[in-house]
């Protein structure tokens, strides 16, 4: 079961990543997928950690925030494909993450480690 368990949370997170880039920006790129999947297993293995709510939650925003600015290091300016730029944001660094959008994945972290909690509960009981 381990052998589907890891990809299937890949391919969760690379979804559920571009989903929220077509709902909010209308467009995604395939490295968002990829993004998508490392911040799906980094999250996971948060929620598993025996640590408070809000310690899971911050940590998480940075750590999206750190697959993302390394995501964007190689695709935005390594690669130069300009899928994304938040050089017209507050408190952005080099323009491929910015503190709003950490302080808005803190939240939305919320709700996935929420899920988790939920999805737990129900599997336990079966």
């Amino acid at each position: 079961m381990e052998a589907v368990r890891y990809p299937l949370e890949f391919v969760m997170g690379g979804a559920g990543y571009v989903a929220i880039e077509l709902l909010y920006r209308r467009r995604s790129h395939i490295s968002m997928f990829v993004a998508g999947g490392l911040c799906c297993w980094l999250l996971l293995a948060l929620a598993a950690w025996p640590l408070p709510f809000v310690a899971k939650c911050l940590l998480a925003g940075l750590g999206i925030t750190a697959v993302e600015f390394v995501v964007g290091c190689v695709v935005n300016l390594w690669l130069k494909l300009n899928v994304w730029s938040y050089a017209d944001q507050p408190l952005n660094l080099l323009g491929q993450v910015c503190l709003p959008y950490t302080l808005a994945w803190c939240g939305l972290s919320a709700a996935v480690f929420w899920l988790v909690r939920v999805a737990t509960a129900i599997g336990s009981m079966s």
